[in-house]
């Protein structure tokens, strides 16, 4: 097997970098956590959920989950207006690696 020389390779052409590409930002994992634990999510509630995250935030994380396949947004033709959120095949995809960093934490956390 030929050994890695780090002056020849780049990490964007990574599969590391295209996973943290798709997660990266400060409540994405978050909201994949949500979603994978509650199944499908009404926008105030994940937003009453997390508390601490804005509603231009949290519209703009899921828009961007979205677009990359990871969550699904279903929109009830119905007043007033019904949106729910679940995770795509593809988001459901990510949870082995969640679970794991879920399991690393309880291990790791400290006592309070």
């Amino acid at each position: 097997m030929k050994e890695l020389c780090i002056s020849e390779e780049c990490i964007k052409s990574t599969g590391f970098s295209y996973t943290l590409s798709l997660i990266n930002g400060k409540y994405k994992m978050t909201i994949l956590y949500t979603l994978a634990v509650f199944q499908v999510v009404r926008f105030n509630e994940m937003k009453r959920y997390i508390e601490d995250i804005s509603y231009k935030t949290l519209s703009s994380a899921l828009k961007e989950l979205e677009a990359d396949q990871l969550v699904h947004r279903e929109e009830y033709p119905q007043i007033p207006p019904k949106v729910e959120y679940s995770l795509t095949e593809r988001g459901k995809s990510l949870m082995p690696i969640l679970n794991a960093m879920c399991d690393w934490g309880e291990q790791n956390r400290l006592s309070t």
